[in-house]
C-alpha cells in the first residue's frame, strides 16, 4: 500500500479503495525531514523528524465527517498531496482524519446514523456500538486522542472539522466555536478564521456531541466546526472560493508567518446562540420555504415554527436561523435561533 499511495500521491483514492478498513498500519520517512504514518483508512500524520523549540503545533484537519460534503475533503487531499510530494513540509505535527469513507462511496451524509452526533462517547450510549459510523466515531476519538497525548508538553493544539452545509448561507463561510464551559474565547482564532475567509463565528451554548466539541472540551484545543458553503457533487466545487482557507492552512503547517492582526470586531460577524428548538412532535414543520438560507433573520414575534399544534415564535427582538432541519427524529435539534454577540471575553 505504500507504494501505491507514494506513486500515486493520491490518499483520498487509497482510502475509497480501502473504506472500511486496511489491511496493516504503515509508516515511511519523506527525506530526512518527515515522518509519515497511516494509522487506518483515511487517517494519516506527518511528523517533523527534527524537533525544535518552535514545532510545538499539533494539528488535526479532519472532513467527511459527512461524507457528501466534498469540498473539504478535495481541499484535504490536495494539502495531502503536497506533503506527499514534498512540495510542502510540514514544521509542526499534523493529523488527516477522513471521517466517513463508505458515506463518501455512497454519495450520502451518512449511512446509517449521523456521525457528527456521535462523540464525546455518544456513540456507546443508548444502543451502543451497533452500526459502523458509531464503530467509526469511537475510532476517530481514539486517533485524535492518541495524536494530542503524543504532542509536546505545553504545545499548542488544533482541530478543525471541516464541512460545507446543506443550504445556501448569508454568510457563506462560517465557524461554530464549541462551548467553552466559561473559558475565554481565542481572539488570535478568530482572526486566522477571518484571514481564511471566514468572518462568521457562531459562539455556542452548549456541550454537544460533535467532532469539534471533543477537542476543544477533552484536550484544550483550539477547535472549530468550519462550514465552507454550500454541498457539492465530488469534483463540481470551484475551489477558486477556497484560496485564503488553503493559504492559511498551508502558512500553519509549514511554520510560516500567519501574518494575523489584533483582533477586530469590525472585521468579523459574531452571533451566540439565542436557543435551541427541539422537535417535540412528528408534525413539527417550518413555516418558512426549504430554500431560506442559514443567518436569515425574523422579527420578535413571527411564527418561525409549528410543532404538535403549538406555534413557536421568535422571542427576541430578531433572531436569525441556522441549520433548520425538521427531518430530524423526535427529540433532536430542528433549528439554532441566532442573535449578535455581546459580553464575550477573549484572551
Amino acid at each position: 500500500m505504500q507504494d501505491t499511495l507514494m506513486l500515486s500521491k493520491d490518499f483520498l483514492q487509497l482510502t475509497l479503495d480501502n473504506p472500511v478498513s486496511l489491511a496493516a498500519p504503515f509508516e515511511f520517512t519523506l527525506g530526512q525531514h518527515t515522518q509519515v504514518s497511516v494509522w487506518d483508512t483515511g487517517v494519516i500524520a506527518f511528523e517533523p523528524l527534527s524537533k525544535t523549540d518552535a514545532q510545538t503545533k499539533s494539528i488535526v484537519l479532519s472532513s467527511a465527517v459527512h461524507g457528501n460534503e466534498t469540498a473539504p475533503i478535495e481541499l484535504c487531499n490536495q494539502l495531502i498531496t503536497a506533503l506527499l510530494s514534498e512540495t510542502l513540509i510540514a514544521a509542526h505535527r499534523v493529523l488527516f482524519l477522513i471521517g466517513n469513507p463508505p458515506a463518501i462511496l455512497n454519495g450520502t451524509r451518512f449511512v446509517e446514523e449521523n456521525l457528527n452526533r456521535l462523540f464525546s462517547g455518544a456513540h456507546s450510549r443508548g444502543e451502543g456500538l451497533i452500526n459502523a459510523e458509531r464503530l467509526r466515531a469511537q475510532k476517530l476519538e481514539q486517533y485524535v486522542d492518541r495524536f494530542f497525548n503524543a504532542a509536546p508538553q505545553g504545545g499548542d493544539r488544533f482541530h478543525y472539522d471541516l464541512h460545507t452545509a446543506i443550504r445556501a448561507s448569508k454568510h457563506e463561510k462560517f465557524a461554530i466555536y464549541p462551548y467553552p464551559h466559561g473559558e475565554p474565547y481565542s481572539g488570535e482564532q478568530i482572526m486566522f478564521l477571518a484571514a481564511c475567509g471566514i468572518k462568521t463565528v457562531l459562539f455556542h451554548h452548549e456541550p454537544t456531541t460533535t467532532f469539534s466539541y471533543f477537542s476543544a472540551h477533552g484536550y484544550q484545543a483550539h477547535a472549530f466546526t468550519i462550514e465552507l458553503g454550500k454541498v457539492m457533487p465530488m469534483g463540481q466545487n470551484d475551489m477558486t472560493r477556497f484560496i485564503a482557507v488553503k493559504e492559511m492552512l498551508t502558512r500553519l503547517v509549514s511554520g510560516r508567518d500567519l501574518e494575523l492582526g489584533e483582533f477586530d470586531a469590525s472585521q468579523v460577524n459574531l452571533y451566540q446562540v439565542n436557543r435551541s428548538i427541539n422537535k417535540q412532535f412528528d408534525d413539527f414543520s417550518f413555516t418558512f420555504a426549504d430554500d431560506v438560507e442559514n443567518f436569515t433573520a425574523f422579527p420578535k414575534g413571527y411564527i418561525l415554527a409549528k410543532d404538535g399544534g403549538t406555534e413557536i415564535k421568535v422571542e427576541a427582538e430578531s433572531e436569525s436561523i441556522v441549520f433548520p432541519n425538521a427531518n430530524v427524529p423526535v427529540g433532536q435539534r430542528t433549528v439554532l435561533c441566532l442573535v449578535p454577540a455581546k459580553d464575550y471575553r477573549l484572551v
